[in-house]
């Protein structure tokens, strides 16, 4: 169904979006998914961060005779 709208279809699409929200409010509305991508990519990175902080943290279990032949 979408694979035949086309470059006219996708402009005529953008105009009634424009005129039916104004600039005003597609303008607010692109800063708020701004806003939402970058605390997603800071989530990310926290959250891998986080994970590299807790394997590093892991503590050796091994008994102290299986050590020595290693």
């Amino acid at each position: 169904m979408l694979n035949n709208i086309g470059l006219p279809g996708l402009l005529l699409i953008a105009v009634v979006v424009l005129v039916l929200f104004g600039r005003g409010k597609i303008s607010s509305l692109m800063g708020e998914v701004g806003k939402g991508i970058t605390a997603f990519k800071k989530g990310v990175t926290d959250g891998s961060k986080e994970i590299e902080d807790q394997a590093a943290e892991a503590k050796d279990v091994t008994p102290e005779s299986e050590q020595d032949k290693v």
